[in-house]
């Protein structure tokens, strides 16, 4: 296309000089072949544009300069003219064809800088270098017209279809390979190495580097958020602790004296056990709470029925039985959990109902709604804030409470709770307003039922 193109010009113009001569000189009209000559320096390159100089001084000299028809001149001047026609022709050639050059490489400059801005937004925008990987490969081959291109985050080597280009980082230890197909020219890898893999090599580096730095963030926020749960613990353990301790220490300094009379006695040994028992309880919480974060509390599931998991959990709390109101559906189906775990759970509801109902009764409903077994454990006491409802299944969150305005129970009891309901597939929600109460509400699906044994 060049070639005809430049044989085309060369024509044009030979044939535009004939009119021109009627106005000026004809060795002055030479000037009208050097757009040709510059059109196809600049668009084909400097071997055209040569060759569209030497064909435009050999046409003007056939066709214009006497004797026309020969390749002959007459006039000794007319050589000068051809001759300066012919280094001019070639020096605007030898000039287009630099401004080209120098076009084309900032070009190649501005693509490969657009391509290191997508590059650095495509590894260094997201949070995982290996998922950012296949959309910088498919752009980086997009960018070089390449069939495929893919970046590796392992030594690969190169096979017959394609070409393997080490990525190394600051220190020259491989990072990467960046996969290429093996057919491309030697023009397209030299600019891969030159140009190319330098910038990949620090965009994957600073990418790898990230990673790493995030980790360690997680990681450090992991530690600081265990060092908190920790301080938490030891405040709650101090606090919880210390206070049945000196109750049974001061008790036990006073059975030694002398003058006690006998139910003075009675009343400090009811005293250490009581501070015991609390103590003890704080204990099996502590306990509880412990194997249900390191995923140690697996149930054994049997079938289990809730009026009895209810009575069981009421033992041993200071919840006397006219203070308990408990009402199952007739044929409630029984659900299949860890026995022990659901008492655990039912007991720490109940113990957090008695303490805030202020006396009142605490009502149990249990029964069967849709493919649900719903329990609803509700208390009259002064019901929960808004700001404390999405906290109060926190470990060691204790909720301020209206009567008195001072953290009530250890913060582990309604934890547990849940903890252990979710453990034998159930869910724990609650619902309460200001001065009306609370209801705790748990849920577990309704399971097929055990074949009935022959008595």
């Amino acid at each position: 296309m060049g070639l005809a193109l430049s044989l085309l010009c060369v024509a044009a113009a030979t044939g535009a000089i004939y009119p021109l001569k009627l106005v000026a000189p004809t060795v002055s009209l030479s000037v009208v072949y050097l757009p040709a000559v510059l059109l196809i320096s600049v668009v084909w390159g400097l071997p055209l544009g040569l060759l569209t100089s030497l064909l435009s001084a050999a046409a003007f000299n056939f066709f214009h300069l006497p004797p026309t028809g020969r390749f002959t001149l007459s006039d000794s001047r007319n050589w000068v003219a051809l001759a300066a026609f012919t280094v001019v022709a070639v020096v605007a050639s030898a000039m287009a064809d630099a401004v080209r050059t120098r076009s084309d490489e900032a070009e190649r400059r501005r693509a490969e800088a657009d391509l290191a801005a997508a590059l650095a937004r495509e590894l260094l925008g997201g949070t995982d270098t290996r998922a950012a990987l296949a959309t910088a490969s498919h752009r980086l081959a997009n960018a070089l017209g390449l069939a495929s291109a893919s970046i590796e985050l392992d030594a690969v080597q190169g096979d017959d279809r394609r070409a393997a280009l080490t990525l190394r980082g600051a220190d020259r230890e491989p990072l990467g390979t960046l996969l290429v197909p093996r057919s491309i020219s030697d023009e397209t890898e030299e600019r891969l190495r030159r140009h190319v893999v330098p910038t990949l090599e620090a965009m994957v580096a600073l990418a790898l580097r990230r990673d790493a730095l995030q980790a360690e963030a997680v990681e450090t926020a992991a530690l600081r958020r265990s060092d908190d749960v920790k301080t938490a613990l030891l405040r709650a353990v101090s606090h919880d602790l210390r206070t049945p301790l000196t109750g049974i220490v001061a008790a036990g300094h006073a059975l030694a004296s002398p003058s006690l009379t006998e139910q003075d006695r009675v009343d400090l040994s009811t005293a250490v056990v009581t501070e015991g028992q609390r103590m003890a309880s704080m204990v099996e919480k502590l306990l509880d709470l412990s194997k249900l974060q390191a995923g140690g509390a697996v149930p054994r599931r049997e079938w289990v029925s809730i009026e009895d998991v209810v009575l069981a959990a009421r033992e041993g709390l200071p919840l006397p039985e006219a203070r308990l109101r408990l009402n199952v559906d007739p044929g409630l189906p029984e659900v299949r959990a860890d026995a022990a775990q659901l008492e655990r759970a039912f007991a720490n509801l109940l113990e957090n109902a008695g303490r805030y109902s202020n006396g009142a009764p605490v009502s149990v409903q249990a029964t069967r709604v849709g493919d649900q077994i719903v329990v609803s454990v509700v208390d009259q006491g002064p019901g929960i804030d808004r700001g404390d409802r999405d906290r109060i299944f926190e470990p060691f969150y204790r909720g301020r409470s209206s009567v008195d305005d001072r953290p009530a129970g250890s913060g582990l009891g309604l934890a547990i709770a849940r903890g252990f309901v979710e453990a034998n597939g159930g869910t724990i929600a609650v619902q309460s307003l200001p001065g009306q109460g609370t209801s705790f509400v748990v849920s577990f699906p309704v399971q097929g039922q055990p074949a009935e044994v022959p008595a």
